[in-house]
């Protein structure tokens, strides 16, 4: 039994008033079994965005550059306003920039994102989560690097609303 087919008896059991189900195949044997002052269900919350100020001296412009993009870092003007949303990851999972090698990343320092813009991935248990903007504005900075693990409501990027 693959973990599809486990997720999918799980909601199941909790649309349903089982109480437990236990299935047996070749492969081994799975009991899923309900609580009845908890239920079993997975939601993913909703993000807040949050205000970040930056002290004065530590602006974008004038960050260490980490790898590549050192000359776009490096040329672009500095931000005007001390005020940043946040957009946190949602869930658990591995954070990826693109959508796969060879294509460009959702979004990169200087890039325009509206509510609703995807601007990264997390693959949480072999499935692809598109993360959407939900403040519209300028990435000020990508504070997570490609393809390494984010925790739950940690800060991903920093943008300075429209």
């Amino acid at each position: 039994m693959d973990l599809k087919q486990i997720h999918e008896l799980i909601k199941i059991v909790n649309k349903s008033n089982i109480g437990e189900i236990s299935i047996e195949d070749k492969d081994g044997k799975v009991t899923i079994k309900q609580k009845e002052e908890q239920a079993v269900t997975f939601t993913a919350p909703q993000p807040q965005p949050q205000v970040y100020n930056l002290p004065p001296q530590q602006t974008a412009a004038s960050m260490p550059a980490q790898s590549a993009p050192a000359p776009a870092a490096a040329t672009a003007p500095a931000p005007k306003a001390d005020n940043y949303v946040t957009i946190k990851s949602p869930m658990i999972g591995t954070f990826y920039r693109k959508s796969g090698p060879d294509k460009p990343p959702f979004a990169e320092i200087g890039t325009e994102v509206e509510i609703g813009s995807v601007v990264c991935i997390i693959e949480a248990m072999k499935l692809f989560n598109e993360i959407e903007s939900e403040v519209a504005g300028r990435v000020v900075k990508v504070l997570v690097e490609d393809a390494s693990p984010v925790e739950y409501d940690q800060p991903l990027f920093l943008v300075e609303p429209a």
